[in-house]
């Protein structure tokens, strides 16, 4: 999360690209606030304090993304180097998703600073 979170900051048009033009608002806005999300949710995880947190918001980023990436299969062909990467991006998101249930779920049981 801390990386993708970053590559918004990095290279913000590709990822303004991948907003949909029904979402209110400049791309460039959507793509600044996923990515703070994005960095948001990592710091959480890492922090031993709000790493149960850090899941659950992970979960909730990466479920939130997930029409955007619906949306960037389905705009780009799947001959160009773009649409065969979000393709194959689409299904990878699953065991993100799993991953970041797992880790909230775990973190449940251990207590702070533990």
């Amino acid at each position: 999360m801390l990386g993708a979170g970053t590559m918004h900051f990095v290279a913000p048009s590709f990822f303004d690209d991948l907003v949909p033009g029904s979402l209110p608002g400049a791309e460039r806005t959507w793509t600044y606030a996923s990515g703070i999300a994005e960095l948001t949710a990592g710091a959480l995880t890492l922090n031993a304090r709000t790493s149960r947190l850090g899941g659950w918001v992970t979960f909730a980023v990466l479920l939130g993304v997930y029409p955007a990436n619906i949306h960037d299969t389905f705009t780009h062909p799947p001959t160009d180097g773009r649409g065969i990467a979000s393709a194959v991006r689409l299904p990878l998101q699953l065991p993100m998703l799993w991953w970041a249930l797992r880790h909230a779920r775990a973190a449940e049981g251990r207590s702070p600073g533990s």
